[in-house]
């Protein structure tokens, strides 16, 4: 069988690493997002599937001011249950629907990595073997084929490296260096016949990376055994956000707070990475770090402001944290994210382009902390 013109690749004929091909960086430039639309009769979303589709709704709203998004639907009458959710957003033409049929809708997880380098053919796609985090929640076989599906239909070479892994249980940074989790990819229930020596050298061999970062486990409750996006994320090639927990006594502090020293020996080449994180360390982080993500409690709006340290808020509730929230973005002091994966999409903003974004926020917040800014601040929460 083949794919196009391409005969499909397998772990025993064609190693992609070998032929120049890399999986690159979540920020880098890329054609379109890959959707999986959910079935109402799936069972990721019990009794909640009418709640969920005005979220979906805002996501594909959001992607299609910047790109195309491609969605995996099961049939037509699928296709129009989407469509009657979707139709009436901007930029039709940025909205196609292929007939992929699905179990649950975790795109990231059970789709395509694609593949990049110089030459033609320039994209591919590693289709890894997927059983849903361990065999939890079967059935999984129409989504354990997504990524040749879409390889067919692309006209794409595919490689097929014999071992589980979802995509949210591994994080790149482009150059070279992986990061993971010992509690996902060791465990047992993906790949029991497969060494850590074993399933390093695969992800070298199908990915083109060099340096594999282990973290340890994930928090309590985690269905997918601790994914690595759930922990923390490259968002620049020696810069990572993680999340720690400052609660002794609960769960995943010392978790948590393992991996996060291991975070603090590791090195990409011979720099050590710089972690950024959520925390409750007002006063010191505040003077430490280049940002800070958080929620936009009045306390916390004026510390920040006092530190001069900018603001990237997460959640904003409503009431008085709608007008502080809207304090820091009116002044550009910050940012909003609309969800934790945009928190990561607002760093990488802020710290792209030498950090421009980052500097005008600070010149910006730096301005806020004068003497008589405490006036002007009070008269413009006053006026909203």
């Amino acid at each position: 069988m083949g794919v196009g013109r391409f005969p499909l690749m397998t772990a025993t004929t064609r190693i992609p690493a070998r032929l120049g091909y890399r999986m690159p960086a979540e920020w880098e430039p890329h054609a379109a997002t890959w959707l999986s639309w959910p079935r109402r009769e799936g069972i990721s979303f019990p009794d909640s599937f009418d709640r969920v589709l005005p979220a979906l709704r805002e996501m594909v709203a959001a992607l299609v001011e910047s790109e195309p998004v491609c969605i995996n639907v099961i049939n037509g009458v699928h296709e129009a249950e989407a469509r009657a959710v979707l139709d009436h957003l901007r930029h039709q033409e940025c909205i196609a629907y292929y007939e992929i049929p699905t179990n649950e809708p975790w795109c990231r997880d059970h789709g395509p990595i694609f593949l990049t380098r110089d030459v033609d053919p320039k994209l591919a796609i590693v289709d890894w073997d997927y059983n849903a985090w361990g065999n939890k929640y079967p059935p999984f076989d129409l989504d354990e084929v997504v990524p040749t599906r879409i390889a067919e239909i692309m006209k794409l070479p595919v490689f097929h490296p014999r071992m589980i892994l979802e995509g949210g249980s591994i994080e790149v940074n482009g150059a070279g260096a992986l990061l993971t989790s010992e509690s996902c990819l060791l465990n047992k229930n993906r790949n029991p016949s497969l060494s850590r020596e074993e399933i390093e050298q695969r992800l070298r061999d199908y990915l083109g990376v060099r340096e594999i970062l282990w973290l340890g486990d994930g928090i309590e409750g985690d269905d997918t055994d601790g994914h690595i996006d759930d922990l923390a994320r490259f968002v620049s090639k020696t810069k990572v956000v993680t999340v720690v927990e400052e609660t002794s006594d609960d769960a995943n502090y010392k978790p948590l707070q393992e991996n996060l020293q291991r975070l603090r020996k590791m090195k990409i080449g011979n720099r050590k990475i710089d972690i950024y994180g959520w925390t409750d360390e007002m006063p010191r982080l505040l003077c430490e770090n280049h940002v800070l993500i958080g929620k936009a409690g009045g306390a916390t709006v004026q510390e920040t402001i006092a530190a001069s340290c900018p603001m990237i808020i997460n959640h904003v509730v409503s009431g008085q944290e709608e007008g502080n929230a809207q304090l820091i973005v009116e002044t550009n002091s910050g940012a909003i994210a609309l969800s934790n994966d945009d928190v990561f999409s607002q760093v990488r903003r802020g710290f792209a382009n030498d950090a421009k974004q980052w500097r005008e926020w600070s010149a910006n917040i730096s301005k806020l902390s004068r003497p008589r800014a405490s006036l002007e601040i009070a008269e413009f929460l006053l006026s909203i």
